[in-house]
């Protein structure tokens, strides 16, 4: 029920009754409508214009939101960065390290394959940065697995080294007999004057003539396969089994300094010179072997002559003269 509004007449002295104009009413009634429809529009445009109010735990997460955002864009920077340096260590293992040591490269397809099968990143889809995140997964999976197979390859490397490093070690590579112990090199491999029947045979060994007890030294690393008198026209010999198919033998000596089964070092002295078996005077017949096949000693003199010295000794090996065995 309505309320009754009255006002005070002084004329009469009474309360009058207050009656409200109809148009006045209709008047309040729109402008309560039109003020309604004002505010109703402001409030949809700042909703629409202006960001809602947020609360303190939505800030931080739109800073850590932010957060990692920049730290994402940083990783793949490094990534970047990371790949530049594995491209480079990839080149130098394919073009330097693998062809020396004589292994085949690695293929860029193996390298830097992906990953089939199911999707690796379905737990990552769905949010607003999904992409970006399964991006710098991908790329850090991809940048793993090069780096797995770049360790094995340098594995491979390294074994392939300590081989070449066993290789180079066992090589026969030096002279027997020092340059200063040295009369003369009697005779060098081809063919030669046998000195007791005088007929022309091939030479398979090189003749060094030193004074007797001149010590001689191995030519590269080894084991003693043979020290003994037992096979005919060496006398007092030893032959060393240096692995990889080469062995070397040391003829006509006065003593051994080593026996059967031992580990010797190139530039240990394994024995000295002497005159002993088929011998003329005392000297060292040397010889050289490669799959049991005789070869010629004068191609390992590398390792302890110069070019002026390693000269020489060639134009005296070949001279085709009379040999002391």
């Amino acid at each position: 029920m309505a309320k009754v509004k009255y006002y005070y007449d002084s004329d009469t002295l009474s309360y009058q009754k207050i009656e409200q104009k109809k148009g006045r009413r209709l008047g309040i009634v729109f402008l309560s409508i039109i003020g309604t429809f004002l505010a109703g529009f402001v409030l949809l445009v700042i909703y629409l214009n202006i960001p809602l109010i947020e609360t303190p735990k939505e800030k931080a997460l739109k800073r850590e939101l932010q957060n990692m955002q920049l730290q994402y864009g940083m990783l793949n920077k490094k990534m970047d960065q990371i790949q530049d340096v594995l491209t480079n260590v990839e080149d130098r293992d394919n073009n330097i390290y693998r062809m020396y040591f004589e292994a085949n490269p690695i293929p860029d397809e193996q390298r830097r394959a992906g990953f089939g099968g199911i999707n690796r990143y379905r737990n990552l889809e769905g949010y607003e940065n999904s992409k970006l995140i399964t991006e710098t997964n991908k790329r850090m999976d991809i940048l793993s697995k090069q780096i797995v197979v770049q360790s094995k390859s340098l594995d491979e490397i390294a074994v392939l080294a300590k081989e070449k490093e066993n290789l180079l070690a066992s090589i026969p590579a030096i002279q027997p007999v020092k340059n200063e112990n040295l009369k003369r090199i009697a005779s060098g491999y081809g063919w030669r004057s046998d000195p007791f029947t005088k007929v022309r045979k091939f030479h398979y060994g090189m003749d060094f003539t030193a004074p007797r007890g001149t010590p001689v030294y191995a030519t590269g690393d080894g084991r003693i396969e043979r020290a003994d008198n037992r096979s005919t026209g060496y006398g007092n010999h030893i032959r060393i089994d240096h692995g990889y198919g080469y062995t070397s033998l040391y003829g006509h000596l006065y003593k051994y300094n080593v026996r059967v089964g031992q580990r010797v070092k190139r530039g240990d002295v394994i024995g000295f010179v002497g005159s002993t078996g088929r011998s003329e005077a005392p000297h060292l017949h040397y010889e050289i072997f490669k799959d049991e096949d005789r070869i010629n000693p004068i191609n390992f003199y590398y390792g302890n002559l110069s070019p002026e010295e390693f000269d020489q000794v060639l134009e005296k090996s070949q001279q085709e003269n009379q040999s002391l065995d």
